[in-house]
């Protein structure tokens, strides 16, 4: 009987010797990281660190006072602009209306009729210089409101807070960071192997991943190989993706991977 135990251990042992274990940790393949583009204040700050939030969710708003006057100046060019135009487009109406009525007549004296072209191609001239402050002015608005939008910023898409660098009242400059979201959906798995199973893995390959934390198990597939940024670690990169369904696994889990090797 003993005997028989130790034999059945021994088998145990050399099936699991087969298998390769080697540990990762889940991250988020969409990590979004939104700074500010313009200088200001901030307002108010809708989200804290843990927070879900769904795409076009509000994450902050900056103080809009001197952004409101530029935004209502550039409406105001447009709309005198715009007025310009009308002024001039039936300024032309009328004197085209003029020589209709004249080649109608007899005898209308030759330098009435050049006096009207003359007129006529005078604000045509205007009407173009007109309709390009119309276009450039436009442009002013749609530039401003573009701004505008970028005051309340809100989310690119759905995911966790997971660093917020700004509070009410704070200043924040063009570029600076201010808030860090991930994509908790599009998860994957990061796992460093050594090189000298590297031969044991390729691109598309199913692998047994588990997060222990929570006691799931499943299958994942080996999205890509790259080497590692350090090369005297002698180690090669992957990334597994695999399926976390309705299960709470968050990016920085730590995770396993096992690897069948290959006679």
């Amino acid at each position: 009987m003993k005997k028989l135990l130790i034999v059945t251990f021994l088998l145990i042992v050399s099936l699991k010797a087969d298998d390769i274990t080697i540990t990762g940790t889940v991250v988020s393949d969409g990590q979004k990281m939104i700074g500010s583009r313009y200088m200001g204040y901030i307002k108010k700050v809708f989200v804290k660190i843990g927070d879900k939030v769904k795409r076009e969710d509000p994450l902050y708003e900056m103080e809009s006072a001197e952004f409101d006057i530029m935004k209502s100046q550039a409406d105001l060019m447009l709309e005198q602009s715009k007025i310009v135009v009308e002024f001039w487009r039936k300024r032309l109406q009328n004197i085209n209306k003029r020589k209709n009525r004249f080649k109608n007549r007899k005898n209308i004296p030759m330098m009435d009729i050049d006096d009207l072209d003359a007129q006529a191609e005078n604000v045509s001239a205007m009407l173009d210089s007109a309709q390009v402050l119309v276009k450039q002015a436009s442009i002013k608005a749609k530039q401003m409101a573009t701004i505008f939008n970028y005051l309340k910023m809100k989310a690119p898409s759905d995911g966790v807070i997971v660093r917020r660098n700004i509070k009410p009242g704070d200043m924040v400059m063009p570029g600076m960071l201010t808030i860090m979201m991930v994509d908790t959906q599009d998860l994957e798995i990061d796992a460093s192997v050594s090189e000298s199973i590297i031969a044991q893995v390729k691109v598309g390959e199913k692998l047994t991943v588990s997060i222990p934390s929570i006691k799931y198990k499943t299958i994942g597939t080996i999205k890509a190989i790259v080497p590692d940024a350090n090369p005297m670690t002698h180690k090669i990169r992957m990334r597994i993706s695999f399926d976390k369904g309705d299960h709470n696994v968050f990016p920085g889990m730590y995770a396993k991977v096992v690897i069948k090797e290959k006679k």
